[in-house]
């Protein structure tokens, strides 16, 4: 790797994160949720307490909250905390990053990023983790990815610049903290229409730091593959397959 490789990704993956600092509203509408399998195979048995790195709006925390578990969601944002906290009030929110929440040490059952882990410092997030776990305790790492094995979607992915559909064998990095380290995949579909494939491609991290000409380039692209060469019509209904991705370890 070339002198300052490393710093130079670390700016930029930064960069990319501030992308979603405002927004909350356009994320929680847009953005699809999570099958429930995968946080039911996530939960470890007797699970009481979670803490939702990464939260956002509170797509996974909403799983988390509705199978009896106390939520606690952290992130940096606190345009994204106040929309979660008003679909469910019910979870405590933490304006704070992953890597420093500022929680007490075995506070929690789970640990889980869901869409979130590769905005983090993962050797700083994994100590953090395992410092919040208690004994028997579980980290859980979460990731949709659009189901590039199907032709149409894979030709999307490239126009809306969603380059970060894992490769096969994809293992997140994570430091020595946790060990025993599981994986699962569900299968599934989203229910939307092509105006909703476009306002999904509006809050990916790539428009939202893009100028306006590659803006309204993304945009005329998806229309004349959605409409003209795929011949779907305004608001028809339609489903996205997607692939979830979920990782389970315990700390050491």
């Amino acid at each position: 790797m070339g002198r300052g490789g490393p710093k130079l990704h670390d700016a930029r993956r930064r960069e990319l994160a501030r992308a979603f600092e405002a927004g909350g509203e356009h994320y929680e509408r847009v953005r699809p949720g999570y099958p429930p399998e995968s946080a039911e195979w996530l939960i470890p048995a007797g699970a009481r307490t979670a803490v939702d790195f990464g939260a956002g709006t509170g797509k996974f925390a909403a799983l988390l909250l509705e199978r009896g578990l106390e939520v606690t969601a952290v992130d940096p944002s606190a345009d994204m905390l106040a929309q979660l906290s008003r679909s469910h009030p019910a979870v405590r929110c933490v304006v704070a990053p992953a890597e420093a929440t500022g929680l007490p040490d075995g506070c929690a059952d789970l640990v889980v990023a869901a869409q979130a882990w590769h905005w983090f410092d993962h050797a700083a997030a994994t100590r953090e983790a395992a410092r919040l776990l208690r004994t028997g305790g579980r980290a859980g790492l979460v990731w949709n990815q659009l189901d590039t094995s199907v032709p149409w979607v894979h030709r999307l992915t490239r126009i809306m610049h969603a380059g970060d559909v894992h490769r096969p064998g994809y293992r997140p990095p994570t430091g020595p903290e946790l060990t025993g380290w599981e994986s699962a995949l569900f299968p599934w579909e989203d229910r939307t229409t092509p105006e909703g494939i476009v306002e999904l491609a509006q809050s990916r991290s790539y428009y939202l730091r893009a100028d306006a000409h590659h803006r309204a380039r993304v945009e005329d692209n998806l229309a004349w593959y959605l409409y003209e060469h795929l011949g779907h019509a305004p608001g028809e209904s339609l489903a996205l397959p997607y692939l979830t991705q979920a990782w389970r370890a315990a700390a050491r």
